[in-house]
């Protein structure tokens, strides 16, 4: 092994249990106590950027980062006590369990310190954690893990049944999730309680002993009634053989007691088991619904009022075998969206490609695969990282662009008439034109767009090494009263009719033309960059956003998203530059 290597992963920390406020300044701050410091990186969320909770401090010199560990483990950091351990490159060495043990029925008022301070007697300590909910409450259960399999085995052999604040505790070793569920199956397999339920009202503790008693010997049993003194519906029979248990399942589970209802009989599980239970048949179902779905199944945006879902179907049955049409309603009204399934992708591929832009009854129809919020957002920022790096690459190749916001989604390669979102303002007269001389205007009275009258902003710097800072309205474009100044005149509503009559070019102007004074009002500074980026989507879209102010809102916060997404990446590689 390279040794450099080595001395680095030894130099390395994880810290974790961190508020979304601690930024790599913060750490920075708190740690260059112990040492000098080589890197830190807090690991944010791809999308929102927003922290994950955990981080990651490079010191020079292990030596630094070893007094890091032993004087500021648990340390509080903005209300949060933080958790530090040395961080472990090796995933082999996390997987295999070695020197891994598992405690639980701890007291709720233990904390991850109290635990490392009472396990770090039997050896050295890599990592120590108290599972919590989402109100950063104990569970009762945690995990220690040591360098040794020798301390973990002693500490198993020590504190396992002890008195830890007046519970006693099991101490194991920790076994892997595919290791529990071999030995849950197991246990399944061999089992004497029974829950039955679906029985009639007037079921009483005899006439389930009765049923059940051809299979075995019954240690007890009980229908479980209400206050009232009335049966609940449902109950529990014990056996004394495992095979009675489960021979009494094999036989009555499905079987009719009550005309319209099957009665059920199956393993008795805690409560804890049967969420886990549910929970994995929920993913399991998710998991095989998305890609059951996959590629067949057509999201529809602005729907006429009149259209139903007989009429979607109608509409959409050329193209191929249906399996779903549904128009989604609120209060007996179309919510103005919808939904058409078919069975093949390669029927709706073709329906998409045809009826994306049909007049259906009064307004054009935008129709695309479906897509979930977070593929679609992933699809936002792709699109507009690749925009952004086509023109540094031409900015680097001092190849002409117009003088527009160097972020906008709208990014021509090539000259092309301007778009005006706004009154006409007179262009800026610059004495070294940053973009070179561009080309006379087509349109004289349309020359320049509102964010092309003033230098192309640059992304702001980080703050730190690695933090950059947010945007905000007032932080970039013109300040907001004088944003105001350039649409003071909002045009009129845009019909469909008068959409679909104009050319393609004139067609994203009078789209803009709109778009531009609302999202103004919502980012004065950034109106500019949105609406380009906005004018990327389908027009027939575009137009039902214009109409349905919510959607237009939340569009316009994903590319809000999606430019802090870019931010964050300019800072980080201008960091690595610097």
């Amino acid at each position: 092994m390279n040794p450099d290597a080595a001395s680095y992963a030894m130099a390395s920390l994880y810290v974790g249990d961190l508020t979304e406020e601690v930024t790599e300044a913060i750490l920075f701050e708190k740690f260059s106590s112990a040492g000098p410091v080589l890197s830190i990186r807090v690991c944010r969320d791809v999308v929102t950027r927003r922290s994950l909770g955990y981080a990651y401090v490079n010191f020079q010199q292990p030596a630094d980062a070893e007094r890091a560990l032993d004087t500021m483990n648990f340390d509080i950091l903005k209300g949060r006590p933080i958790r530090i351990m040395w961080s472990q490159r090796d995933p082999s060495l996390r997987k295999s369990g070695v020197g891994n043990i598992f405690i639980k029925n701890l007291d709720k008022s233990i904390d991850n310190k109290a635990l490392y301070d009472t396990f770090s007697t039997f050896g050295n300590i890599l990592s120590c954690k108290i599972a919590q909910d989402e109100a950063s409450n104990s569970r009762g259960y945690g995990f220690v893990h040591f360098e040794t399999e020798e301390a973990a085995k002693k500490a198993i052999e020590k504190v396992n049944g002890m008195l830890l604040n007046g519970k006693k505790v099991f101490v194991g070793k920790f076994l892997s999730r595919k290791q529990r569920d071999k030995d849950m199956g197991d246990r399944f397999k061999s089992f004497t309680n029974v829950y039955v339920k679906n029985f009639p009202d007037d079921f009483t503790d005899d006439k389930l002993h009765a049923l059940f008693n051809q299979f075995g010997k019954i240690t007890s049993h009980k229908v479980m009634l209400s206050e009232n003194g009335k049966s609940r519906g449902f109950g529990f029979v014990a056996f004394e053989d495992p095979k009675a248990a489960e021979e009494s399942v094999a036989k009555l589970n499905g079987m009719t007691l009550v005309e319209g209802k099957q009665l059920y009989v199956g393993r008795a599980q805690k409560k804890s088991e049967r969420q886990q239970e549910l929970k994995r048949k929920f993913e399991q179902i998710k998991t095989e619904r998305l890609i059951r779905y996959q590629g067949v199944n057509l999201y529809l945006k602005n729907l006429d009022d009149t259209i139903d879902d007989e009429r979607l179907r109608k509409e959409f049955s050329s193209f191929g075998s249906i399996t779903s049409a549904k128009v989604m309603m609120e209060n007996g009204h179309s919510k103005g969206f919808g939904f058409v399934c078919f069975s093949q992708p390669e029927e709706a591929t073709k329906a998409v490609t045809e009826m994306n832009g049909h007049i259906l009854g009064s307004k054009p129809l935008y129709v695309a695969l479906a897509q979930r919020k977070e593929e679609r957002r992933a699809h936002l920022a792709s699109q507009y990282m690749q925009r952004a790096n086509n023109l540094r690459m031409h900015q680097m190749g001092q190849h002409f662009f117009p003088p527009g916001n160097p972020a906008s989604f709208y990014l021509p390669a090539l000259a092309q008439p301007q778009r005006f979102f706004g009154p006409a303002q007179p262009p800026v007269a610059r004495s070294n034109p940053r973009w070179g001389t561009p080309p006379p205007p087509i349109r004289p009275a349309l020359a320049t767009l509102p964010w092309q009258q003033r230098a192309p902003p640059r992304l702001p710097g980080p703050r730190s090494a690695t933090t950059a800072r947010p945007i905000t309205g007032q932080q970039q474009g013109r300040p907001l009263a004088a944003a105001r100044t350039v649409a003071h005149k909002q045009p009129e509503p845009l019909s469909s009719t008068a959409l679909s009559s104009a050319t393609t070019q004139e067609q994203k102007q009078m789209l803009g033309e709109r778009l531009f004074p609302v999202i103004q009002g919502m980012y004065a500074g950034l109106a500019g960059k949105i609406t380009g980026m906005l004018l990327e989507i389908d027009n027939t879209e575009l137009l039902h956003l214009l109409e349905h102010e919510g959607e237009l809102k939340s569009k316009v916060e994903e590319a809000v998203t999606v430019l802090q997404v870019h931010q964050a990446k300019q800072a980080s590689l201008q960091t690595k530059k610097d």
